[in-house]
C-alpha cells in the first residue's frame, strides 16, 4: 500500500524537521533494529509516495516518546509512526497478534480478549464497592491489572490502601472497558475514538470528581486525550504520595531493602511524574533508595508500550528489558521497583531469562506499600 504524503506532511509538520538525527540517535529501539525515524521522515519529504507495507520496523516502536522529548523542532516523530501504523490497520496488513488484540478489545473490551464477566475477578474478597452507587474517587483498574494474575497483587494492594486511607472509592467492575491508549498507538484510531466516547460517558455517569489509574498508559490517555472537564485524573503514585504526605496513610512496618526505581515512559517522559514514586519508596521505613545511571527523563524503555505487549519486534535477540535489569542489578539493589504493569511483567520476565533471580526481585511500588501496611 502506498501512502500519499502531502496531507501527512502538512498535518504532522514534518517540514519542520532539520534532520539533526536526535530522534534516531536517542531511540532505544533503533540501536538494535532497522528502525530509523530520521530517514523515514526524509523519505516522506522527498518521495511522492511511501510504501508503508515495506517497513516492518514500524512495529518496533514502543511509543516511549524519547524522540518527541529530544526533537528541537517539535516535529513529534512518534505520531508519524502511529499514523503510518493506521494505514496498515486500514489495509489489514498487520501482525496477527495485533489483529487479535484489536478484535479482543472490540468484542470483550480488552486486548487479551478475556471474558468481560471475569474483569472483576481480581477483587477476590477485597473490600470494593461499585462506583455506580456513587463515589468521590473512581478507581479505573485497567485491562492488564484486571486480568493478569501477577498484577492482581497490585490492584488489591491499591484497594486496601484506599480503604486504609478512608477514601470513598469505587470501581466500574465488569462495565469497565479498555482505555484505548495502546489501541491508538497500534494505529486503530476509529476504535480508540469509540472507546473514548463510551468510556467518557460512563465515567461522567458515576459523578466522581477524581479518577485514579493503576497504569501510566491509562493515566496518559485519559488525562491527555479524553478531555474530561471537571474530573481530576491521577496516576496512583500521585494519589498515594499525597495520602502519605497528608498523614492519611501511615506506613509503619519496616522493609529493610535496598531498592532502585525504574521510571515508566508513560509516567516519566510523557507526563513528568518523577518525584511522587520516589517519595512513596522513601516513606517506607527501612528502605534505602539507590538510582540507576539512566533515570528520570533518561530512563530506558522496558519495551512494553506502543502495542509491543502484543507484537514481536525485529530485535529478537536482545530486549531492552534485559539491559535494564542488568543496570538495576549493578546498583546493588535487592528490589527493582516499578509503577507500571507492563514494566512489572517485562522486567520480571527479563530477570528470569537473564538468570538474575537470586540477585534482584521486581516489585510494584504498591506491593512494597502493602508490606509496610502489614497486609499479606
Amino acid at each position: 500500500m502506498a501512502l500519499k504524503t502531502k496531507a501527512m506532511t502538512e498535518q504532522l509538520e514534518l517540514f519542520g524537521c532539520i534532520q539533526c538525527g536526535k530522534c534516531t540517535g536517542g531511540c532505544p529501539v533503533a540501536r538494535k533494529t532497522v528502525l530509523n525515524i530520521r530517514s523515514m521522515i526524509y523519505n516522506m519529504l522527498v518521495e511522492p509516495e511511501l510504501d508503508v507495507k515495506a517497513h516492518e520496523e514500524l512495529w518496533d516502536c514502543t511509543c516511549c516518546f524519547t524522540c518527541v522529548e529530544r526533537c528541537p523542532k517539535d516535529v513529534r516523530p512518534a505520531d508519524l509512526i502511529i499514523e503510518l501504523r493506521g494505514q496498515l490497520v486500514e489495509s489489514g496488513r498487520i501482525p496477527e497478534t495485533i489483529g487479535a488484540a484489536l478484535m479482543g478489545t472490540f468484542r470483550q473490551g480488552n486486548p487479551s480478549g478475556m471474558a468481560r464477566e471475569d474483569r472483576a475477578a481480581w477483587v477476590n474478597g477485597t473490600e470494593v464497592k461499585a462506583a455506580q452507587e456513587g463515589c468521590e474517587l473512581l478507581y479505573y483498574v485497567g485491562c492488564t491489572p484486571a486480568y493478569d494474575l501477577r498484577v492482581h497483587t497490585v490492584t488489591r494492594a491499591l484497594a486496601r490502601a484506599f480503604t486504609a486511607a478512608g477514601l470513598d472509592f469505587g470501581t466500574l467492575g465488569t462495565e469497565e472497558s479498555c482505555c484505548g491508549n495502546e489501541i491508538k498507538r497500534m494505529g486503530e484510531a476509529g476504535l480508540f475514538e469509540m472507546l473514548v466516547e463510551e468510556n467518557s460517558e460512563l465515567f461522567r455517569s458515576v459523578g466522581a470528581s477524581r479518577l485514579v489509574t493503576t497504569s501510566p498508559h491509562c493515566f496518559n490517555t485519559i488525562k491527555n486525550e479524553y478531555g474530561l472537564d471537571g474530573i481530576e485524573v491521577l496516576h496512583y503514585t500521585q494519589l498515594v504520595a499525597a495520602l502519605i504526605e497528608q498523614g492519611q496513610l501511615e506506613l509503619s512496618n519496616e522493609v529493610n531493602k535496598k531498592i532502585t526505581y525504574h521510571d515508566p515512559c508513560f509516567l516519566g517522559k510523557q507526563n513528568h511524574v518523577f518525584d511522587e514514586p520516589r517519595a512513596i519508596i522513601q516513606a517506607i521505613p527501612g528502605v534505602e533508595l539507590v538510582e540507576m545511571d539512566r533515570n528520570r527523563e533518561r530512563s530506558l524503555c522496558c519495551e512494553g508500550g506502543g502495542g509491543r505487549m502484543w507484537a514481536e519486534g525485529t530485535n529478537l535477540e536482545e530486549r531492552l528489558a534485559f539491559q535494564r535489569v542488568h543496570e538495576a542489578a549493578e546498583t546493588g539493589a535487592e528490589i527493582l521497583a516499578v509503577a507500571c504493569p507492563f514494566c512489572l511483567l517485562t522486567l520480571e520476565d527479563a530477570v528470569k531469562v537473564q538468570g538474575l533471580d537470586e540477585q534482584i526481585q521486581v516489585m510494584d511500588i504498591m506491593e512494597l506499600v502493602n508490606l509496610s501496611l502489614g497486609e499479606e
